[in-house]
């Protein structure tokens, strides 16, 4: 690993004196504070911190024999941003308050919370109060995989997440975690989403576009709509990009009756192909899936490949994965497992391919492939997802953490197409005729 990392694990080593109690990337509140200290939700300020980051110079070889140098930030320390905020606010501060020790008292909820990147969107009493329901579980399970994704990312990468939490006036909020210009990662985001309110006319009719039919009030649709969503983009262009994205959304119509739906999926999008990396990912996909049923892995193996057409283009984003949507069937339960276990499959299916690949030697010409690539990404993210259409069209939105999604750099040439027998034209082949990877 370069010496950067290093650089940055010993900065952080140092402050951390700084951050004791704070929830931060990588670290929960600390044992010493457990028994004396808890967050108070209720409150409106959160405390966080951002690491600062200065420039280091790492020399590496290339491919050419050359040395070039690669600049990246290096932890200095950490700063603490205090004061009470409201609506869309960055860094926020917490009160630690006094916890009062009750024999038989269980907290196995707050308990979990101690791990998270930060406290939940909902207040802990009333996640306490209404355990068993689903909205709960999932709030605590998108929190869960935020906090185990960031962990594993940063222990990759040498570098801390800054933590931002967020309100939206018009109900809920969010935390999103962004690691940019580390080490490894050039930007890498996981996003936590908890929002409720009215439904727009333009939301209700790109679900109806899709085959639902809800019973309004005055033209009114109350909508609760929880997820994690992922994209991480890394520097070396032998290391792919990979994106998830699990959610539950639940209307309530005016009869009372509600409609539930759960969607998501992980997909990966190699800048060059390496047949054994995608086989490890589509197979810890299907292991995950035939946990539940073998027919789902196939089914949103093809729905992947599907969604993930660049039309304009004739090709897909990348070597799929899997994908669903408007999932409703058998039962919440049945299908909240279903998520969970697809949501614990992100780590195992994706960092080994990192940690492979880190180190890989590459060209400048290597790079400028890379960039076009992402040139594609940019293109399905703005013109055809499904959320990040849903995201811009709600009143309040995060447009930061919507468009969290796009990379730090991409590039556009006209009428750029690679040497058929090269590998980047023999990558461009697999995109335009989509394989199956497991037979």
């Amino acid at each position: 690993m370069w010496s950067g990392v290093n650089a940055c694990r010993t900065a952080r080593a140092v402050s951390l004196c700084l951050r004791r109690g704070t929830v931060i990337a990588k670290h929960s509140v600390p044992n010493e504070c457990q028994s004396t200290f808890f967050l108070n939700n209720t409150s409106a300020a959160r405390l966080n911190t951002k690491c600062l980051y200065s420039a280091a110079a790492e020399n590496a070889k290339d491919k050419t024999g050359k040395k070039a140098t690669r600049s990246f930030l290096v932890a200095t320390g950490a700063a603490v941003v205090a004061g009470l905020v409201a609506g869309f606010s960055h860094f926020q501060k917490a009160e630690m308050v006094a916890k009062p020790s009750s024999p038989g008292e269980s907290n196995d909820i707050l308990e979990r919370c101690r791990s998270f990147m930060a406290m939940p969107v909902t207040d802990i009493k009333v996640l306490q109060e209404h355990k068993n329901d689903i909205k709960t579980k999932m709030e605590l399970m998108v929190m869960e995989t935020q906090a185990e994704v960031c962990r594993a990312l940063a222990e990759v990468d040498g570098c801390d997440f800054i933590v931002d939490r967020w309100e939206r006036k018009e109900g809920g909020g969010g935390i999103s975690c962004v690691l940019q210009n580390g080490n490894v990662f050039e930007k890498a985001g996981v996003n936590v989403s908890v929002v409720f309110g009215y439904l727009t006319e333009e939301a209700a009719k790109q679900m109806q576009s899709r085959g639902k039919s809800f019973k309004t009030k005055d033209g009114k649709l109350p909508f609760c709509a929880m997820g994690v969503s992922s994209v991480i983009h890394p520097k070396n262009p032998h290391v792919p990009t990979i994106h998830f994205n699990y959610r539950l959304f639940e209307i309530e119509e005016a009869d009372g009756n509600k409609q539930w739906w759960f969607g998501g999926g992980t997909d990966l999008t190699p800048s060059y192909l390496n047949e054994e990396d995608v086989v490890h990912f589509h197979k810890t996909l299907k292991e995950a899936c035939d946990k539940h049923d073998t027919k789902l892995y196939p089914k949103f193996k093809k729905w992947c490949d599907k969604y993930f057409f660049i039309s304009h283009r004739g090709e897909c984003r990348g070597v799929g994965g899997i994908f669903f949507d408007d999932v409703d069937s058998p039962s919440r339960e049945d299908v909240f497992e279903f998520v969970k276990s697809c949501a614990k499959a992100v780590v195992p299916c994706y960092i080994p391919i990192v940690k492979k690949h880190v180190d890989d030697v590459f060209t400048p010409e290597e790079k400028h492939w890379q960039q076009l690539r992402r040139g594609r990404y940019v293109e399905f993210n703005l013109v055809y997802d499904r959320g990040t259409k849903f995201g811009l069209a709600t009143p309040g939105s995060r447009t930061e953490s919507i468009l969290m999604s796009l990379p730090l750099t991409a590039r556009w040439e006209y009428m750029h197409e690679p040497d058929r027998n090269s590998r980047e034209g023999k990558m461009l082949d697999i995109l335009r005729h989509p394989r199956d990877w497991l037979h």
